[in-house]
């Protein structure tokens, strides 16, 4: 795997480096911490089986027997691959306390995580289709 720096908004040679490396929706959403329009992503109503891996540093995150279906305009998902793939981080943007997630190995914006998810956690994801990438199961 290609070593790659953690990603850091305000760091101009991460910004640099991820600017070549991804597409400019996915620098947007991936570094910028955006969010693509809900109902347009790629995942949204995918079905295929396999595992969802970070577009960035290719970690994998998710298994598609954990996603479901929320109607919430996003991909989501009951729980991640593995729990030292995420980290949570506070966000407080929209005046209101949200927890972000990111990839934990690059750094990566992935969306945020609500305690209105189904069993077994509970947990709903909501993650941009624009930071995964589908590996399908052979």
């Amino acid at each position: 795997m290609e070593d790659f720096p953690y990603i850091d908004p305000h760091n101009p040679e991460s910004r640099a480096y991820w600017k070549k490396k991804l597409t400019p929706e996915q620098f947007r959403v991936c570094v910028e911490r955006g969010t693509e329009r809900p109902f347009t992503g790629e995942y949204t109503d995918d079905e295929t089986e396999g595992v969802y891996h970070c577009v960035c540093c290719d970690a994998p995150l998710f298994r598609s027997d954990a996603k479901f279906h929320s109607g919430c305009g996003w991909p989501s998902y009951f729980e991640p691959e593995s729990e030292d793939v995420m980290q949570e981080v506070d966000d407080h943007l929209l005046g209101y306390k949200r927890v972000e997630i990111r990839c934990n190995p690059c750094g990566a914006h992935l969306g945020h995580v609500f305690e209105d998810g189904p069993r077994p956690t509970g947990l709903r994801y909501c993650i941009n289709s624009v930071c995964l990438t589908l590996k399908p199961d052979a």
